[in-house]
């Protein structure tokens, strides 16, 4: 029987959900669950989306995801199979890891927003140990939303949830804390939680990136901030247009929409598994050279303001 296609919309903030197969845990370690987030942080570079709430257990994740126009599978599929490549290989195991594709719901109201970040911050409730106390739980963004501890991921935005509580970071803290016990019916808050103060609001907002941009005004614009002959970024193996061509592939994947296959055509003879090394070795440029590291977001304000 096919599969039903999956329910997408450019527009939508989603609830994901990975899971493992049944025999095979999907974190086994806390290295593992640190390489996922790594690597949903590569693909974050590459795509531009939010996550604005997560928990990873053992045998699976939930996180709240806001793909801000790009496409919720290219970037499920690809962290998912770059992860089971990773844990296959640290595990010494072959074969699938993920159950089926990975689970995704559109969350339509603010109200079905709110319930289920809170739905998301009770599931360490289910380990020993946790059962009074989940913001106490190292893989969740709890402690992330109360001030309990910085988010040292980068991953997260929680002001965007946050914000619908108050505006004033203490007293925004204080109500979630509330609202997240509440969503518990089974627990009895024992102890208060000390909340720091280094922000003084919350300010978040969300603002759809049209993903239909056209190639050639990519290639142009990496030719012109590289200093780099346009045709020259279809000349492989030249060390000259490394960091162009790299540049110019983890834009198209960005802002075009484009996969790999695409990617392959526009600069011609070259395969997907070199697309995707140039796609990593241009999420690696950005994070370390600071000619480069806001290269996204300038073409988007150059082409956007001429459209």
């Amino acid at each position: 029987m096919p599969r039903c296609a999956r329910l997408k919309d450019k527009d939508a903030v989603y609830h994901v959900m990975v899971k493992s197969i049944t025999e095979i845990p999907l974190f086994k370690k806390d290295d593992d669950k640190n390489d996922y987030l790594n690597l949903m942080k590569e693909y974050q570079k590459t795509y531009g989306f939010k996550v604005y709430a997560y928990c990873i257990m053992t045998n699976h994740a939930h996180f709240i995801i806001d793909p801000m126009g790009a496409d919720i599978s290219k970037i499920m599929h690809g962290l998912n199979f770059k992860y089971a490549q990773t844990f296959n290989k640290n595990h010494e195991r072959h074969g699938h890891l993920f159950q089926d594709r990975f689970k995704s719901k559109i969350v339509g109201t603010g109200e079905y927003l709110l319930t289920l970040s809170a739905y998301i911050h009770n599931n360490p409730l289910k380990i020993n140990g946790y059962e009074k106390c989940p913001e106490k739980y190292k893989y969740s963004s709890l402690k992330v939303y109360l001030g309990l501890e910085k988010d040292d991921t980068g991953l997260l935005d929680e002001g965007f949830i946050m914000q619908m509580f108050d505006q004033n970071v203490k007293k925004a803290r204080e109500d979630y804390l509330k609202f997240v016990y509440i969503c518990d019916d089974d627990r009895i808050k024992k102890e208060e939680v000390e909340f720091e103060d280094e922000k003084t609001e919350y300010k978040s907002e969300r603002k759809i990136i049209v993903r239909d941009f056209d190639p050639k005004d990519i290639a142009k614009f990496i030719a012109e901030e590289t200093g780099v002959n346009e045709v020259m970024l279809h000349i492989k193996n030249s060390r000259n247009t490394k960091v162009a061509r790299a540049l110019a592939a983890l834009l198209m994947r960005s802002l075009c929409n484009y996969r790999c296959s695409d990617i392959c055509k526009f600069f011609g003879n070259i395969t997907q598994s070199r697309v995707s090394k140039l796609c990593c070795i241009g999420v690696d440029i950005i994070s370390k050279d600071e000619r480069y590291r806001d290269i996204i977001n300038k073409f988007i304000i150059e082409h956007a303001a001429a459209a």
